[in-house]
């Protein structure tokens, strides 16, 4: 399927993959023991139920099953490695609900004291091995240390706040600062 083809659906998309979401969910707590077989069944029995209420193309749907294939195993594998559950996946689009009330709330303050208020936070802060957005810094990967986001610069130049939480503390992962002695 072409890039352009995968970016638009006949607008039920988004019902469509929560009503799959929901009827794999509920197939699964019935179950004693899930495995990606299994996992991989129930998607596509949920994928054909949502192909019979005729509101979508069947390669739309396939490719919402795909979606929620990949959603799940990623789930999967998070849970396997960290031993944490679900709360703990969906941290970051809490990151995101909270970021946004506070650029809510910061919108309404004093400027110049939030201005304020920032600048001495990253005089008293600002570790020597730790980059700040708006300093200079040559190509490379760094890494947000609010959220994990990761920035890649292809050229020397300044570093923007994060684009996934607007923080402004990096660290870069492309090389070890300072210097490990072996």
């Amino acid at each position: 399927m072409k890039e352009q083809e995968r970016t638009h659906f006949s607008g039920k998309a988004l019902e469509a993959y929560d009503r799959m979401l929901e009827r794999v969910q509920a197939r699964l707590s019935d179950m004693e023991e899930t495995t990606r077989d299994t996992l991989k069944e129930e998607i596509e029995r949920a994928a054909e139920f949502e192909y019979e209420l005729a509101e979508m193309t069947r390669e739309e749907v396939a490719l919402l099953g795909e979606y929620l294939q990949r959603d799940l195993e990623h789930l999967l594998h998070f849970v396997e490695e960290t031993g944490e559950g679900l709360s703990e996946w969906l941290q970051l689009d809490i990151s995101m609900l909270e970021h946004q009330l506070a650029n809510m709330l910061f919108s309404v303050a004093d400027k110049t004291k939030l201005d304020t208020l920032e600048l001495s936070q990253k005089l008293e802060t600002h570790a020597p091995s730790q980059y700040i957005s708006g300093e200079v810094a040559t190509a490379g990967m760094f890494k947000c240390l609010n959220c994990g986001h990761m920035r890649c610069l292809t050229a020397t130049s300044h570093l923007e706040p994060c684009d996934a939480c607007d923080s402004h503390y990096y660290e870069r992962v492309t090389s070890r600062w300072p210097r490990k002695t072996e």
